[in-house]
This record gives C-alpha cells, sequence and structure tokens, in this order.
C-alpha cells in the first residue's frame, strides 16, 4: 500500500509551514507548491524551498506568475506601502484573487499527479480581512472543482483541507511546536529583508508575534532591529 498523495501550498510562514506538518501527520505524500507571483521579495520563497526539502516533501514546485501586471496590493506594487498600522476593512495587503489563482494551479498539479487533496494554510480568525480566507470561499471552492476536473467528473472527487480555518495564531503554534516545526527557518513579513528579518511592523508581524506570546512560547522570528 502506498501512501495518498496531497499537494500543499507553501509560501514559506509559518501557517503554511505548519499545514505541511499536519499533512505529513495525516500519512500523505506531500507535494509542495509555491508561487513567484511578483510579491516584494523572494525570501520568502527560499524558505519554503528550504522548509519544503528539509521537512521531507516528495517533490517542490515553484511556478513563476506575475500579479504585479494587474497590481491593487501593497505586496505587488512597490510604489504602495506596506500598512505598518493596524487599518479598518480589507487591507491595502490583500492580493486581488490570489488564492482562486493559487488553488486553480494547485488543482491542475494534482490531477496531474492523481492527489484527491489539497491543503492550504487560510485562517479565518486572524486573516486580517481578506475575503478568500473564509470557510465559505474554501468550501465553494471545492464545489467548484468537483465540476471542473476529470477527476472530479469520474467520480474520484477532490477535496480542499483547511486545517488551520478555526485556529487562532497561538493554537496554530502550539500545534506546529508539537509537531517539531522549526519556525525560525520560516519567513511571514511583508517586507523582510533579503536574509529574511522580519520589519516587525507590518500586519503580518503583529499577528504572528501576538501568537507566539499568548501561547507563552519563546518568538524565534529573527526581526531586522
Amino acid at each position: 500500500m502506498t501512501n495518498p498523495k496531497a499537494v500543499v501550498l507553501v509560501s514559506g510562514g509559518l501557517d503554511s509551514t505548519t499545514v505541511l506538518a499536519m499533512a505529513q501527520q495525516e500519512g500523505y505524500d506531500c507535494y509542495t507548491l509555491s508561487f513567484d507571483y511578483g510579491q516584494r521579495h523572494r525570501t520568502e520563497l527560499k524558505a519554503a524551498e528550504h522548509t519544503a526539502r528539509t521537512m521531507g516533501a516528495v517533490a517542490h514546485k515553484v511556478v513563476k506568475l506575475d500579479l504585479g501586471t494587474i497590481g491593487g496590493s501593497a505586496l505587488t506594487d512597490t510604489n504602495i506601502a506596506v500598512p505598518e498600522e493596524e487599518t479598518e476593512g480589507i487591507p491595502i495587503t490583500y492580493v486581488p484573487a490570489r488564492n482562486t489563482v493559487f488553488l486553480s494551479i494547485a488543482l491542475g498539479w494534482a490531477e496531474v499527479l492523481d492527489a484527491q487533496v489539497i491543503f492550504v494554510g487560510v485562517n479565518a480568525v486572524d486573516y486580517s480581512g481578506y475575503p478568500d480566507c473564509r470557510p465559505e470561499y474554501i468550501s465553494a471552492f471545492e464545489t467548484m472543482a468537483n465540476l471542473a476536473t476529470k477527476a472530479g467528473v469520474e467520480g474520484r472527487g477532490l477535496s480542499i483541507k483547511a486545517p488551520l480555518i478555526d485556529l487562532t495564531k497561538a493554537e496554530i503554534v502550539t500545534r506546529g511546536m508539537a509537531l517539531g516545526v522549526d519556525y525560525s527557518q520560516t519567513v511571514s513579513c511583508y517586507q523582510a529583508d533579503d536574509e529574511g528579518r522580519a520589519c516587525g511592523k507590518c500586519d503580518s508581524c503583529r499577528l504572528r508575534r501576538q501568537g507566539f506570546v499568548e501561547a507563552g512560547l519563546e518568538d524565534p522570528t529573527r526581526y531586522r532591529d
């Protein structure tokens, strides 16, 4: 008997690395997928490749896109500053349709691999107002996936697993530590430097730091200051 296959979306950050560890714990052979989508820095891609390799992914693939051509986000347009204060509503760090694009490509690779599961690290508790990190979105995408694919039409079915969807950042950190995740090797900052050091000021940094504090665990994040 061989292990079931899963495609795991990895960004090099805290959440997606935790999801990779969870998928492995569930017994999946994991095929990790990252995107070079025109984001501000490449250090997260280096972190994703490193963690995928050290955690034993069967294969790691980087797909090159350029969402910067449509802009509209501080993560893909260097003319838009990354907020360093809390804001109301959907933040400017939201990348239009990003998760839909990423999951669609993951869906295609899952069909090629004959994998019936895709893991993604979206979170609705600390989701910063992103509309494509909600349970309703994941459910809708799964429905679409089973309508739009050969695997779905032939009855094999595809599922989208988002095991962090209802967890707080503290709960995520606690789960990951129990699974042996080395968070010092992850990069969550929206504007990390070339060495992967975090700014400590952006929304992602604040949520990450708060998670370690609330979990009562030492924060291993490397900060610039």
